[in-house]
């Protein structure tokens, strides 16, 4: 085991809302604010930031693959013909955040993505048009500046309310659009800070 590289790894400057948690961290380093351009990735994140609500994104983090395994890693195909008794099922695993509401929003909105999707709307498309196709990119000096919504989130969870999504207020997309590229909010002082930069699409 190589203890140096183990204490470098940990002491790398990161954005401060990532704890000491290894599961933060990676998600941090490996994840974060990487564009993201597959639809179903993006409903699949969509999903999980909607779980969120009311929890820290770490309780989320936590269960992700229960989530995958309880939602056939987020297939919109599959998790729309989920029944009642699929719903119930659910209610009472300990894996997932046994709450009815966002159990029946992952299937209300995969059934939307899929309505999208037949009227000829590319779910990547549709997210990506509020920023031009470009991830937006922030030069954050610290979190305390570091917006919990903007415009471009309160146009999309406007535009995905009218589409028929649930459990996405402005507050849940402007977290997804951190998650997922749309916007590049590593703070200036985090490691990777200037190759989230470079990373970004434009």
């Amino acid at each position: 085991m190589n203890i140096e590289k183990i204490g470098n790894e940990l002491e790398k400057p990161r954005c401060a809302w990532v704890g000491k948690d290894d599961i933060y961290q990676q998600y941090h380093d490996l994840v974060w604010g990487r564009a993201v351009v597959d639809r179903q990735e993006l409903f699949a994140k969509l999903c999980l930031d909607g779980q969120q609500a009311g929890l820290s994104w770490l309780t989320i983090l936590k269960k992700q693959r229960n989530y995958e395994q309880a939602f056939f890693n987020f297939d919109p195909l599959k998790i729309s013909h989920m029944s009642e008794d699929d719903i119930e099922r659910q209610m009472h695993n300990k894996g997932i955040v046994c709450n009815r509401l966002k159990i029946n929003a992952i299937i209300k909105n995969a059934r939307v993505y899929l309505s999208m999707l037949q009227k000829g709307i590319d779910f990547s498309d549709f997210i990506w048009q509020f920023f031009g196709g470009k991830t937006i990119v922030n030069c954050w000096q610290s979190i305390q500046v570091v917006p919990v919504l903007t415009v471009e989130s309160e146009q999309m969870a406007k535009a995905l309310k009218l589409h028929g999504f649930s459990f996405v207020g402005t507050t849940i997309c402007y977290a997804f659009m951190q998650a997922v590229g749309l916007v590049n909010d590593h703070t200036e002082d985090c490691f990777f800070y200037t190759s989230a930069c470079r990373a970004a699409r434009d």
